[in-house]
């Protein structure tokens, strides 16, 4: 395929770009956004030694790609015990998440590098990987174009196309289909998403259909001496869990919340915001709804007391906890909002651990993943806070749960097959004589 305009343009640009790369990534460190002790692995030097035989490389952009990430490590570690594994991902959230976990045996975290040459070259030249995974869509042009220049068996996972992507990739097709060109497989997550990556020009021989990876993701850890700290504190109070829930909609959930109030006096919410950063005006929110005296914070060490109506988990690395201390949960981000397209988040880490899932109906990242709940009956699709209040008290109900658990551990069982169809990919680029 002959290099479009626009990613010749862009390689030109990127030969020049490593003043601009450092300028910035310096200011986000600066702000908080970047790691500042880890900044020389975005300019390509590395953390470690690159250990002896065979690596995978394996991408993801921020904390939810790579969590499917780890799902999928857990299972190549135990079946090839001679491979390691470099996992690499561009956020400082993603990067603190996997210091809170315990990563699967010969697993490096490392940043991915800026994409300007210097970068790209020393990072591949130490590290020189036997096959690249790409967890959903994070194209840069430099650094997989030098990734197929050597040889390197390409391949995406778990690729979907959000609506706003779609128009910005419609807009550059040939150079995105370039880009997608360079991978030997693109697994999608369903027919329709298929259809989309035609249309911003993935080539269509290389696409398959595989499902959903995300729904087959690992729950997030326990920590179970906080748990069970917390969970003392809660005693046997009716709860709830609001999960990664975005500023924009934050004072939408209190007045869930509040409304809860009136029908289950005794309720409390705990509210996990989606960004650390921003857990000052999730409590400000709180304030304007509730009494200060009501709210406590986990950042702060506040206990949670029989007064305490919101608790804040502005923690890292600690969602699992907070799923496994409630019977119902708000995924975040789907509630409708005016003036903003809310898009869901992904509903089967609660899923998972038995937890039943109540969300809006602004799912649109994640509609294949509520689309097959839904199918079954095995979550609970609420159109507005209102609605939402009333579920989030029927749900403290075990009965009334059951309904919904029942089926939606018949959808856990089933989703496990694009686990296996990424396994069996991975697998086969890699040497079986390697596998014992």
């Amino acid at each position: 395929m002959q290099t479009p305009a626009l990613i010749l343009a862009y390689m030109a640009f990127s030969r020049l770009s490593a003043p601009i790369w450092h300028a910035a990534l310096n200011w986000r460190a600066k702000k908080g956004k970047e790691d500042p002790a880890r900044l020389s692995e975005r300019w390509g030097h590395p953390v470690q030694a690159r250990p002896d035989g065979e690596l995978l490389w394996l991408h993801g952009v921020s904390v939810g790609e790579v969590t499917v990430l780890l799902t999928l490590l857990d299972r190549l570690s135990q079946t090839r015990p001679q491979t390691h594994f470099l996992l690499t991902s561009i956020t400082r959230a993603a990067a603190d998440a996997m210091a809170k976990r315990q990563l699967p045996p010969r697993v490096i975290h490392h940043y991915a590098p800026a994409d300007y040459p210097g970068a790209v070259a020393r990072f591949l030249d130490h590290w020189r990987p036997d096959a690249f995974v790409l967890s959903e869509m994070d194209l840069w042009p430099r650094l997989l174009a030098e990734t197929h220049k050597r040889g390197i068996p390409m391949v995406i996972l778990n690729a979907h196309v959000t609506p706003r992507r779609l128009r910005n990739r419609k807009r550059a097709a040939s150079a995105n289909g370039w880009l997608m060109d360079l991978f030997g497989e693109i697994h999608v997550q369903d027919d329709r998403s298929a259809e989309l990556f035609a249309q911003i020009g993935a080539p269509m021989g290389k696409i398959r259909v595989t499902g959903l990876l995300k729904a087959a993701s690992t729950p997030p850890p326990d920590h179970a001496q906080a748990r069970a700290e917390i969970k003392a504190q809660i005693g046997d109070r009716p709860r709830w869990l609001a999960a990664s829930t975005r500023t924009e909609e934050e004072s939408q959930v209190m007045q869930v919340h509040a409304q809860a109030l009136d029908a289950c006096p005794d309720l409390l919410m705990i509210i996990a915001p989606r960004q650390m950063r921003d857990a000052d005006r999730t409590e400000a929110d709180a304030r304007a709804v509730f009494d200060s005296a009501r709210i406590a914070r986990r950042s702060q060490g506040q206990p949670i007391t029989p007064e305490t109506q919101v608790y804040i988990a502005d923690s890292m690395g600690e969602m699992g906890v907070w799923l496994r201390l409630v019977p119902v949960a708000y995924p975040g981000q789907s509630l409708p909002l005016e003036g903003r397209v809310m898009t869901g988040k992904n509903p089967f880490e609660a899923v998972g651990l038995g937890v039943l899932v109540v969300h809006g109906p602004n799912v649109g990242n994640f509609h294949a993943a509520y689309d097959l709940l839904a199918t079954h009956g095995a979550a609970l699709c609420v159109p507005d806070t209102a609605a939402m209040a009333q579920a989030v008290v029927d749900a403290q109900d075990p009965d009334f749960r059951a309904r919904y658990l029942a089926k939606a551990a018949r959808v856990q069982a089933q989703v496990m097959a694009p686990l296996d169809r990424a396994f069996e990919t991975i697998s086969a680029m890699l040497p079986s004589d390697r596998c014992s």
